[in-house]
């Protein structure tokens, strides 16, 4: 029997460690497992309820969350976080424990791309596949991957000069905040903003301390894996924006390099981004395909 459907499932706190985090789950309990992990900052809600409807009905039991700092996950004070990478990396194997999941597909983006690396490399028995939307194997301008394109000049510059935070305590000011960095990390492909303002309105109405998203930005990464990507041994896909200001193209091309037999599938003029749906004709028939585990 199916779960509910995206929209309807309900929220289910589960418990990792020392922390509460809330997920919500849907398709056939009994079909191939995937693992949505998103990116620094973001609530689960910012995948698409139809993506994560398209996987359910292919028979895909999807399970997305709040990382820790978001939603209605728990929360650490603003400031430098007390966790790292590695902690990170420990709730999602949590909420995979929760659900009686033993390995799984795992969809990360951007800073969740990053985590599904460190899944397969420290965890292998934990994944079924991997694929990394968005990320990249060291990071834009991180000291010893000199080798990756940097950000964009006009992201550099934007960046130098980011104006007065939001006020987080204001739910209009906090939304046309995260819409002003949906503009800045945006690529040739039109922005929905509408959809992206009430995305990030419900986010806040989830978040009881909506500040506490910005920790991510100040996280400590943990033990490098960059250097043992070769070591990957199951089926990886690597989907990325070619108009991506933040991590170039040129990050998706080192994965693809780098793990063995990854796939490389560009979305053509997706900046850095959740995929908008002008890209789902390519990027959901990729993701059914390689989760399909052979099916």
């Amino acid at each position: 029997m199916l779960a509910a459907a995206a929209r309807t499932a309900p929220v289910r706190t589960v418990r990792a460690g020392a922390v509460d985090l809330a997920t919500r789950a849907c398709g056939d309990p009994a079909g191939p497992p995937v693992l949505l992990v998103n990116g620094a900052g973001d609530t689960m809600d910012w995948w698409h309820d139809d993506l994560v409807d398209a996987l359910a009905a292919a028979g895909r039991h999807v399970i997305r969350y709040d990382t820790r700092d978001t939603g209605g996950s728990t929360t650490f004070p603003v400031g430098p976080p007390p966790y790292d990478g590695d902690d990170l990396l420990a709730d999602a194997l949590g909420v995979l424990d929760a659900y009686g999941v033993r390995a799984a597909h795992v969809v990360g983006v951007s800073m969740g791309g990053g985590l599904a690396q460190r899944m397969a490399v420290l965890c292998p028995g934990r994944t079924l596949g991997i694929t990394l939307l968005s990320t990249s194997p060291g990071g834009p301008g991180a000291p010893g991957n000199t080798d990756l394109p940097p950000m964009s000049a006009p992201l550099a510059r934007w960046f130098a000069a980011p104006g007065d935070g939001p006020d987080w305590g204001d739910r209009e000011s906090v939304t046309g905040h995260l819409l002003a960095l949906e503009r800045a990390f945006a690529g040739t492909i039109p922005l929905d903003e509408p959809l992206l303002r009430a995305t990030a309105g419900r986010a806040w109405d989830r978040s009881p301390v909506p500040a506490a998203a910005t920790n991510h930005w100040r996280l400590r990464g943990g033990v490098p894996v960059r250097g043992r990507l070769g070591e990957v041994a199951v089926p990886a896909l690597v989907l990325h924006g070619t108009a991506d200001p933040l991590v170039p193209y040129g990050h998706g091309e080192a994965l693809a390099a780098e793990i063995p037999g990854a796939r490389l599938v560009p979305l053509r003029g997706m900046g850095h981004q959740m995929p908008p749906v002008e890209v789902w004709g390519v990027l959901v028939p990729a993701l059914i395909r390689h989760t399909s585990g052979g099916r």
